[in-house]
């Protein structure tokens, strides 16, 4: 007789001590004796990139199964049994209204022209949020958005700087600051924040350990160690503030402001896993800037100074700067592609956390030089539990709308939808 499996415990099961609430992975102890497996959830999540992209270096030549990636895309190689790419998708634009903005504002609601905001931009509720009505109510948070934005100059609007909508002129306001993210997921009082989270709830796991088989208790402490790792990068910023104040320097009015690039954006990623892997939430977005912004901003080991992206894409005609756009891109693709091989490390049942997600990289203009929304870049790691093909680039017909795919991506979600935006209905060939 399995003993441990008369000892199940809750899948909602959380540590808990002095003001703070830890969720747990999936754990096999929470499958109860006899019982068909318990399946883990399907997550969403949204990678966004301003801008648009250089288009030549993104573009694969080929379709179809196991296609040959392009230079672009070449950092996806050790996942590309579990990545999708999608061509020949738009959004709906309005002509006489702000590129950039409709690129952040309106990327996951593709509204019909009609469907004004107050700021004349077509906006409606997004995705994320059309989906989190129905899948957030099985968890503590409906959706968690993030923005890897360090700009303390706050020269756009909120339509620049946020991907997420309730609806008409109410914003999903994204989240800046990963202090401010950890103490949201973890529920530490103020005054603690200086505590770390294990250590408040330290008493309540040593007397869950005793109820776990030892692949549990690995489990739990391999994921102790990953909040662990998030606590101590933010305590090295916060660190390297002092630091800066000791030797005379302005200290930046935000510690997030003092990360490198790549820092920044994996510590966010690193949270939002986090949140996902744990079922506090199944729906999240992250910007890894905001559209627009001219301030020049610094990429460590890419650029020898900050660069303004934005400047950029309106000059892609010099060689020499279509070649350092590129340079980003590939970047960001690193980006992208080190968070999904960190959820694809995650065992979840007979797969993984990667396997269970559709985390899209994409970005609500192809051309940041002309402003087009055509042919928008898109790209999907995992495969919601296996029911997406992988490993393919599905060439559309041209005109497709990429609300098509948002419809798809709800249904998988268990939302009962035909019709996002300007969508003509789901997207063909997007299931195995």
């Amino acid at each position: 007789m399995n003993v441990l499996r008369e000892k199940q415990i809750p899948r909602r099961t959380f540590l808990r001590g002095c003001g703070a609430a830890l969720a747990l992975p999936l754990l096999d102890v929470m499958q109860a004796s006899g019982a068909k497996s318990v399946q883990p959830p399907k997550r969403v999540a949204f990678f966004y990139t301003p801008n648009g992209v250089a288009q030549t270096a993104w573009h694969p030549a080929e379709t179809g199964h196991n296609f040959a990636l392009s230079r672009t895309l070449q950092p996806l190689e050790p996942l590309r049994k579990k990545i999708s790419l999608f061509t020949n998708l738009d959004r709906v634009k309005v002509p006489g209204t702000d590129g950039h903005a409709q690129a952040g504002a309106c990327y996951l609601s593709t509204a019909a022209p009609d469907e004004l905001s107050p700021a004349g931009y077509p906006l409606k509720r997004t995705i994320d949020q059309v989906i989190a009505d129905t899948v957030g109510k099985a968890t503590p948070f409906r959706s968690l958005e993030l923005s890897c934005n360090s700009f303390t100059d706050n020269r756009e609007s909120v339509y620049f700087d946020n991907i997420s909508w309730y609806g008409h002129g109410h914003v999903a306001r994204s989240i800046k600051d990963p202090r401010k993210v950890f103490e949201r997921l973890f529920n530490v009082q103020e005054h603690r924040a200086n505590g770390s989270v294990l250590d408040l709830v330290l008493a309540d796991a040593e007397d869950l350990q005793g109820k776990l088989g030892r692949l549990d208790r690995y489990k739990l402490d391999d994921y102790m160690d990953s909040v662990r790792t998030v606590e101590q990068q933010i305590e090295r910023i916060t660190k390297r503030q002092v630091d800066i104040r000791d030797i005379d320097i302005e200290e930046p009015e935000k510690l997030w402001t003092t990360m490198r690039r790549d820092e920044y954006i994996q510590i966010m990623g690193d949270l939002m896993i986090i949140a996902l892997q744990t079922d506090l939430t199944r729906v999240s977005s992250m910007m890894v800037a905001p559209e627009r912004w001219s301030t020049p901003l610094m990429f460590e080991d890419v650029f020898v100074k900050p660069i303004d992206h934005h400047g950029w894409t309106h000059n892609q005609k010099n060689t020499g700067v279509l070649g350092d756009l590129e340079k980003l891109d590939h970047f960001h693709m690193r980006q992208f592609a080190r968070i999904s091989a960190k959820m694809d490390a995650i065992q979840e049942g007979e797969g993984t956390l990667l396997d269970n997600m559709m985390f899209t990289y994409g970005s609500g203009l192809s051309s940041g030089m002309l402003h087009e929304c055509t042919n928008l870049p898109t790209v999907i790691a995992g495969s919601a539990g296996g029911l997406l093909k992988t490993n393919r680039h599905e060439q559309h017909a041209k005109g497709t709308p990429i609300a098509n795919l948002w419809v798809s991506m709800a249904q998988i979600m268990g939302v009962k939808t035909d019709r996002l935006g300007d969508s003509t209905g789901s997207l063909k060939g997007f299931l195995a």
